[in-house]
């Protein structure tokens, strides 16, 4: 019997021509290009912003639920900006916030450090979280 895959779960998006899809069609958008102003569509840092808040409210309402039973009240706000190094490269820095309604400022602070350990991209542990980036086949999406 083959060893079960350790991922809980999946997504493949395509990015092509001003465009982003995710292949389950779950999300569709035109996107803008930092490098043309006349583009409209989603810019970077917004995609950016969003994946964070998506991925962090997440990993904030499991770790509510075991503070409160008012999970359902867990908002993340998630800033994101793009810059660019002296070399040109790009770099990226994002602040995430939660909140919750009806929380002491003990069980608030237990609710964010909580949520930040269970998210593999953690403000505290960079080697939790690896991106490796391939030449794809030719004609291969």
């Amino acid at each position: 019997m083959p060893d079960p895959s350790p991922w809980l779960q999946e997504a493949t998006a395509t990015a092509e021509g001003g465009h982003v899809r995710t292949d389950d069609g779950g999300l569709s958008t035109a996107l803008a290009s930092p490098l043309a102003a006349h583009c409209t569509g989603l810019r970077p840092e917004q995609l950016l912003a969003a994946a964070f808040a998506s991925c962090l409210h997440h990993a904030a309402v499991e770790a509510a639920g075991e503070i409160t039973d008012e999970a359902h009240t867990v908002q993340v706000r998630a800033e994101a900006k793009l810059g660019r190094d002296d070399d040109g490269l790009y770099r990226a820095d994002v602040h995430a916030s939660i909140s919750s309604a009806g929380l002491s400022r003990k069980q608030l602070a237990d609710l964010v450090e909580y949520a930040d350990r269970l998210w593999p991209f953690s403000s505290g542990d960079n080697s939790r979280h690896r991106l490796t980036v391939t030449p794809a086949e030719n004609g291969r999406h």
